[in-house]
């Protein structure tokens, strides 16, 4: 199953909800049209089980590349690094599922939308929390404000994801990333 999810995050990513098609959601997840509608009930099912394991495949990597930093500069750093990488070349066009599903579901579906406003939570509270351990460890100063400074780094960092869609370079968006940091100093 995990692998006709990872098929329907890839089209969900590039087409958008509203876009994509049970038949093209069949065709890419190998499985019959019938199939889809008795394990997921329709493409609104299909959509909430690949967010989540778009979610969770994402999270494990982020959690790697954070724990490989050692002050909580550096982890913040991975942490828009790695938001960096996934928005330049065919990762950034292809887009992300998180800030697509803000745009295809913000007004239109309260239950879908409440899983993207989750998404975007647990980046920004992790991201306060990196802000602390680096205030903590003397690499943050203190005078900056933890929770402001978070959602900050949220809307940089889905930003860089919109952008990617525009083929940017990744010395472009590396640069982008490096100047976002400078708001830590």
């Amino acid at each position: 199953m995990d692998a006709a999810l990872d098929a329907a995050l890839r089209v969900f990513s590039e087409r958008g909800y509203h876009a994509t098609s049970i038949s093209e959601l069949a065709e890419a997840m190998g499985l019959a049209s019938g199939s889809i509608y008795k394990a997921f009930k329709d493409k609104r099912g299909v959509f909430i089980a690949a967010f989540a394991r778009y979610r969770q495949l994402g999270r494990r990597r982020l959690e790697a590349m954070i724990a490989s930093a050692e002050t909580g500069r550096e982890k913040l750093f991975q942490m828009v690094m790695y938001y960096t990488e996934l928005s330049h070349g065919e990762a950034g066009r292809k887009g992300c599922l998180v800030v697509g599903g803000a745009n295809d579901f913000a007004l239109l579906d309260d239950e879908t939308a409440a899983h993207v406003a989750t998404a975007f939570a647990a980046d920004e509270k992790l991201m306060a929390d990196l802000i602390r351990i680096g205030q903590a460890d003397h690499t943050i100063p203190k005078t900056v404000d933890p929770d402001a400074a978070a959602l900050a780094f949220l809307c940089f960092t889905k930003g860089l994801r919109v952008i990617g869609k525009t083929g940017r370079s990744r010395q472009e968006m590396v640069a982008a990333a490096e100047a976002a940091m400078k708001l830590m100093t």
